[in-house]
């Protein structure tokens, strides 16, 4: 539940402020003065403060300057309301860091609006000031393999540039967490980062949830609604899996790339933003295009700087590294003791393909602990089945014949680069093709190598 503290002198707004947001689903805590709401900011953590700028005891813009002070993570955002609106109190609000600003007579719809806005602007920056309190490359990124290391350099060369970012990864590899660490990294990184992802809507939706919408565009829903990119103004907007993006929202989109210009579903009014935007696919955007089912142009514009996020199995020497930080994360989430895992079930879980990628692995590493309470070392015994087919290949991993005849055209490639020691003219020669098409089997394949 979020909590709503509404401060202001006439009782008769505070009681039906109160009702109404109650019967919105909202916690609400009412105070009359300035004093009376500084002592319960105090007590209690608040999502929204409504402020009346005329007080009793104090003008509301000084409290507006105190609320101001508290740490970024567990402060409110503060809507300001006024019986005196004039423009230039709205500025002065909104120069203190006020989140907006409401006149009275108030209009519920947009009292309604402005605080769901609000309420989701504040979990948003919690979220990101806990993400950088606990973010360090290195321990998001983890591992020692050549991949990973590459990686690292790779955000730090490019994170405080304002370059877009195209990041490729089949899913499971992790592509949020190198997103979230490029904006760590970046110029932003006191900026918000919101995440959009574009798999995950359906596509009636997705241009609203993007562009945001006006005066009733969706039926039934509120007559506005901030989207995707106006909320990261200034900041980081990460679309995921963006190869899921419907043709007709991709033609806007690249029209709001190119302006940094774009109006919301319904609106008249265009606005304009800053936001450095970073996507991610785990589709051939190259064969999408050739599908007829993603734009050329826009690829051209997102594919401004590529970063390949390698599968689990070609980084497979950080397996270990990864299981004792999931076992240790889980530890402590479950309340276990410092757990211990056999030479013999790491070989079994160096041995298996990962096809889910990092994301099976940490969620097998969850399920051992949930399944095996007492236990304090995990053995081989305590994995699931899968990893015990590890050592041949099966067939129940593929679903298609295509499927096995890539995997197993992944692999004898790997070995012949390996041989080569990562040459790739002289792997070209041991395999029997020109270097072009080596290059282009080693793209469509998802093998990446640092010659």
């Amino acid at each position: 539940m979020n909590h709503i503290l509404v401060v202001d002198d006439e009782t008769e707004i505070r009681t039906s402020l109160e009702e109404i947001l109650r019967e919105e689903g909202y916690g609400v805590v009412t105070a009359a003065t300035a004093a009376e709401a500084l002592v319960l900011l105090q007590d209690a953590p608040y999502d929204v403060v409504l402020l009346d700028i005329w007080l009793p005891d104090r003008d509301g813009l000084d409290v507006l300057t105190d609320i101001r002070q508290q740490a970024p993570e567990s402060r409110p955002e503060v809507v300001i309301i006024s019986g005196h609106g004039t423009i230039e109190s709205a500025v002065k609000a909104t120069k203190l860091g006020a989140y907006d600003f409401l006149e009275k007579p108030l209009s519920l719809e947009r009292t309604l609006i402005i605080l769901k806005n609000a309420v989701e602007a504040r979990r948003m920056r919690a979220e990101n000031a806990e993400f950088k309190r606990q973010f360090n490359v290195g321990s998001v990124l983890t591992g020692e393999s050549v991949p990973v290391k590459a990686l690292r350099q790779q955000i730090r060369l490019m994170a405080p540039t304002n370059g877009r970012v195209l990041i490729y990864g089949e899913s499971g590899t992790g592509k949020e967490l190198i997103a979230r660490a490029i904006h760590a990294e970046s110029l932003r990184r006191d900026r918000v980062f919101v995440e959009l992802n574009c798999a995950a809507i359906p596509e009636a939706h997705i241009e609203a949830e993007l562009f945001g919408y006006r005066h009733g565009a969706q039926p039934g829903g509120l007559m506005e609604q901030r989207g995707t990119l106006e909320r990261a103004d200034s900041g980081t907007l990460f679309l995921d899996e963006v190869g899921d993006m419907s043709l007709k929202t991709q033609a806007k989109m690249l029209s709001a790339l190119d302006e940094q210009l774009f109006t919301p579903v319904g609106g008249t009014q265009p606005l304009r933003v800053d936001v450095r935007l970073i996507a991610s696919t785990n589709k051939d955007l190259e064969e999408e295009i050739a599908k007829g089912n993603f734009r050329e142009d826009l690829f051209y514009r997102l594919n401004v700087v590529p970063f390949f996020v390698p599968p689990l199995r070609e980084r497979k020497q950080d397996i270990p590294l990864l299981v004792r930080e999931f076992l240790a994360e889980f530890g402590r989430q479950y309340g276990r003791p410092r757990m211990e895992i056999g030479e013999e079930a790491l070989a079994a879980l160096g041995a298996y393909h990962w096809p889910g990628n990092v994301r099976e692995l940490k969620n097998v590493i969850e399920r051992v602990l949930i399944l095996n309470p007492r236990v304090l070392r995990i053995e081989r015994k305590h994995l699931p089945p899968l990893t015990h087919k590890a050592g041949a290949r099966s067939t129940e991993e593929f679903s298609t014949l295509q499927q096995a005849r890539d995997a197993y055209e992944r692999e004898y490639i790997q070995k012949k680069i390996e041989e080569a020691r990562n040459n790739i003219s002289h792997a070209a020669e041991l395999l029997g093709l020109e270097r072009s098409h080596l290059y282009r089997k080693m793209k469509a394949l998802g093998i990446t190598v640092r010659e």
